[in-house]
């Protein structure tokens, strides 16, 4: 596909080397195609490592997108140069009179503590509303999903006494959904996180659907307003070595994280990852794109609402 990135974004180099064709603004204006605007609230943070991950996916299409970077005013990072961030990133305020095609949210490192208590939960809660009204489609991830279901509908999270942590089963319960098209009635995906929701507290709402359910990990997809959000309770965008990364990190330091589940070959850590979501990732955002934004979007893009 053709993905329009800002010219010297470090992702751009890193894919070339995978051999993913992407394009930078320069050589993009010479088309003269009307791009899918794509914009990413990247709350991860290693930025660099979550920019490249999401891009990777959204390569998987013969459509053109445009992506952008939104950042925080009331959260500055501590793991990505405050270079970058001018460089790639956009406040919130200079994007809130732009409509967007599609958006996607991801996770961030604040499940344990209350909503109300995230420095920028009042930033955020103007964007998720915002979202509504401005894209046409959203994907949010992991915290995201449950902070937009809190907000959104009052969905509640719980504490996990033990990390929910590996690559987990899921079964697909409405197949004949455009998100799920080419899928099988299976497919795996890594789960990173303290906290779950609870299938009960979301059937008690008619605007969402269980999409997707674990009998380990628990609810994996909810869909609402026909599929103008999506919320995924973990991580499809996750490169192999991502949660090897993590458990590195987290070894002897907490005692609430195990070897992750169903992920080194022979479940052992000196091993290699087994990758058995990579091909799930690419077919559930190529859908995403295809069914939900590019299907559904009007050609001009400020009939948006």
């Amino acid at each position: 596909m053709t993905l329009r990135l800002p010219d010297k974004l470090p992702a751009i180099e890193i894919l070339k080397k995978e051999n993913i064709f992407v394009m930078d603004e320069t050589r993009a204006h010479s088309q003269e195609i009307r791009p899918l605007k794509i914009v990413i609230l990247n709350l991860m943070p290693l930025k660099i490592t979550t920019e490249t991950d999401l891009i990777r996916l959204l390569s998987n299409t013969p459509l053109q997108l445009e992506i952008n970077f939104m950042r925080l005013k009331t959260h500055i990072p501590k793991n990505t140069p405050v270079e970058h961030m001018v460089m790639f990133y956009k406040d919130f305020d200079e994007l809130r009179n732009h409509k967007f095609d599609g958006m996607i949210v991801t996770g961030a490192p604040v499940e344990t503590l209350e909503f109300e208590d995230v420095e920028y939960w009042e930033e955020v809660k103007g964007i998720f509303d915002w979202a509504r009204t401005h894209v046409t489609s959203t994907l949010y991830i992991c915290w995201a999903a449950q902070a937009a279901l809190y907000h959104f509908y009052g969905i509640p999270k719980y504490p996990l006494k033990k990390k929910m942590f590996g690559i987990f089963r899921s079964r697909i319960l409405d197949p004949l959904l455009p998100i799920f098209r080419g899928f099988d009635d299976v497919f795996y995906m890594p789960q990173s996180r303290h906290t779950e929701v609870h299938r009960e507290d979301i059937e008690k709402v008619p605007d969402l659907q269980i999409i997707a359910e674990s009998k380990e990990s628990g609810v994996t997809v909810v869909m609402s307003r026909n599929g103008r959000d999506f919320y995924l309770t973990g991580h499809l965008e996750y490169a192999p070595y991502t949660l090897a990364k993590e458990y590195k990190r987290d070894f002897g330091k907490r005692n609430d994280v195990d070897i992750p589940k169903n992920y080194y070959i022979d479940n052992d850590p000196h091993n290699k990852p087994l990758v058995t979501w990579r091909s799930s990732a690419n077919l559930f955002y190529s859908n995403w794109i295809n069914y939900y934004v590019y299907q559904e979007t009007p050609y001009n893009i400020e009939d948006i609402k």
